[in-house]
């Protein structure tokens, strides 16, 4: 499947969103805008909304950008961003990508954490981004050592903190979370740092739309042996009642990450994520071994 209209339409309202946020920084309304650049309002309008048809010429998102006063860290990411929706792609654009004319930290698999309903993670080794501390994520960084060039380490950290607030706004995704008893067993960082990150899971799990399970070593074998950690992510449906993008389960490795949303790809990871649930501890008694192990850590 080309670059075309499901795969487009993602991508499009991501972009109008935050087409949308630069002009409401910059203080111009539609009308105001649409005069500062020569167009009509529903052009704007348009490209605020991620309609179908809408082009994203490089010419006008440029003056956009100008007009907006945007940084230019937001300039390289909306140019890159218009530039996928100008490019047709052999497959799907979001199955087995690993390369992308994005800047290499922002990748687009935020566009879907971003447009996601729901999102379930089983996390064997780490915290999940979503839910970890700006030290715990700095910490994680630096491993191995110099994978990561030292001047890229506060970028990271700080893009991941700034995907956190995902989870608060005012229609966030549903976080559905199960973690290998390790994740909360194995100190990463000093005994305070480590406490510091289980009380925010701690914290993290007494929100409404989140769960946060853990698989305790109890449960002996499981279906996330053989998968390894993943992401599964659900979409809202359209004005007809079907999804606007189809369920995918993203799984990431040292270099790269493959998005899966064929029928029989996904379902493998229906599978292991119904076995896992199966073998988790509830919700409930989740939390209370996570205050177990913290009443051992320094406080």
């Amino acid at each position: 499947m080309a670059l075309d209209t499901i795969g487009t339409a993602l991508v499009r309202r991501h972009i109008g969103r935050r087409l949308t946020a630069l002009r409401e920084r910059s203080g111009l309304t539609q009308e105001q805008a649409a005069a500062a650049l020569d167009k009509g309002r529903s052009t704007i309008v348009r490209m605020e909304d991620g309609a179908d048809g809408v082009r994203f010429r490089e010419i006008d998102v440029k003056a956009m950008l100008e007009v907006y006063g945007a940084a230019t860290e937001e300039r390289d990411i909306l140019l890159a961003l218009t530039a996928e929706t100008r490019n047709g792609r052999k497959k799907g654009w979001w199955h087995d990508y690993t390369d992308t004319a994005l800047p290499e930290w922002f990748t687009l698999y935020v566009i879907l954490e971003d447009s996601a309903t729901a999102i379930r993670q089983y996390e064997s080794e780490l915290v999940p981004g979503l839910l970890q501390t700006a030290e715990y994520a700095e910490h994680l960084a630096r491993i191995p050592a110099g994978y990561v060039a030292s001047d890229d380490i506060a970028r990271r950290v700080q893009v991941r903190m700034e995907r956190q607030s995902l989870l608060s706004k005012p229609n966030p995704p549903k976080l559905d979370v199960v973690l290998n008893e390790a994740v909360i067993r194995r100190q990463v960082g000093s005994p305070e740092m480590f406490a510091r990150q289980l009380r925010q899971l701690s914290t993290a799990a007494q929100r409404r739309t989140i769960s946060i399970r853990i698989l305790p070593w109890s449960a002996g074998m499981h279906g996330g042996m053989a998968a390894s950690s993943f992401i599964m992510m659900d979409f809202p449906a359209g004005p007809h009642g079907a999804p606007l993008e189809p369920s995918l389960a993203y799984v990431e490795t040292l270099t790269g990450a493959m998005y899966l949303n064929k029928p029989d790809e996904f379902a493998a990871y229906e599978l292991v994520w119904r076995d896992l649930r199966k073998r988790a501890l509830s919700p409930a008694d989740s939390i209370q071994l996570i205050n177990s192990i913290l009443e051992g850590l320094p406080r």
